[in-house]
């Protein structure tokens, strides 16, 4: 047998074992999809299969027409939005100075940024809360915006600082030399260049947000300021505890949006850097 056949039939091998691999990890969201479409209140049973036998719509019903859902969207969309644009209003400036420019205590300011996006959120609860009382920004949106944005800054400054540093300098040097200012070579050339690494960013920043819960859960309270997230949890703890035909339609219906923003997004999740910027 020859090397090159050799080689085609370990591809082939593993191309199966990757294929059999995404099609298990689909298997809980098929298992829940298909709870959610049954008449019968049963996680677990004997005869379970992923075509329900008593198909029905009423628990996607339910969830859109009977519940909160809809105000706990709102809420979402609202905190994700504001989120996604303030951390890319710091985060893409700074990473451009901390990419292009070198200064005193750049080394040490990174490290420091580092440090503290590592930090357990969970440890830091207490000292936000303290922050957050003495101002009156417990159980407020812009308490939680400020807490968000804080987390997911540091993360978007490091995501597209590192995009930057692939940026070749030639290209800025090349648009000065031919008269461009340093505003319309950021404007023109840099964020044009880095438009993947910028929705790559914006589309993680989204999907914390949108699936937070532990801050979401301790720092809002009351069913109208709830996100999806502290949302779906509350299903289970009302006159809906145990209903997971209901839990599952729920958690299917909040998954969609991301799922067809991600989908959108995906061509600049994979496109190149700077593809035709610059010839070697």
């Amino acid at each position: 047998m020859s090397k090159k056949c050799k080689e085609r039939i370990g591809l082939t091998f593993l191309n199966v074992f990757f294929l059999a691999l995404c099609f298990a990890t689909l298997i809980p969201i098929l298992y829940a999809l298909s709870v959610s479409f049954s008449g019968q209140n049963s996680l677990l049973s004997s005869d379970f299969s992923f075509i329900p036998k008593d198909f029905t719509f009423e628990n996607y019903k339910r969830v859109i027409f009977g519940e909160d859902i809809l105000v706990w969207f709102k809420n979402t969309v609202l905190l994700a939005a504001v989120t996604v644009t303030l951390s890319l209003a710091v985060a893409v400036p700074a990473a451009y100075c901390f990419s292009r420019r070198r200064f005193r205590g750049r080394k040490t300011i990174l490290k420091c940024l580092v440090l503290l996006n590592s930090f357990p959120a969970l440890l830091s609860m207490f000292a936000i809360y303290r922050l957050l009382r003495p101002v009156g920004l417990v159980n407020t949106g812009v308490g939680l915006i400020l807490v968000y944005t804080g987390t997911m800054a540091v993360f978007s400054l490091w995501n597209t600082k590192g995009y930057f540093d692939t940026i070749p300098m030639e290209i800025e040097e090349a648009a000065r030399m031919d008269g461009a200012s340093d505003l319309q070579v950021v404007l023109r050339i840099v964020l044009p260049l880095a438009k993947p690494s910028i929705i790559t960013t914006a589309l993680q920043v989204l999907i914390y947000v949108w699936n937070e819960y532990i801050y979401a859960t301790t720092f809002m309270t009351g069913e109208e300021k709830y996100t999806l997230a502290a949302g779906l949890n509350s299903l289970q703890a009302t006159e809906m505890t145990g209903s997971w035909p209901v839990f599952a339609a729920a958690s299917i219906t909040v998954s969609v949006p991301v799922l067809i923003i991600f989908f959108l997004c995906q061509k600049y999740m994979t496109s190149g850097l700077t593809a035709g910027g610059v010839k070697g």
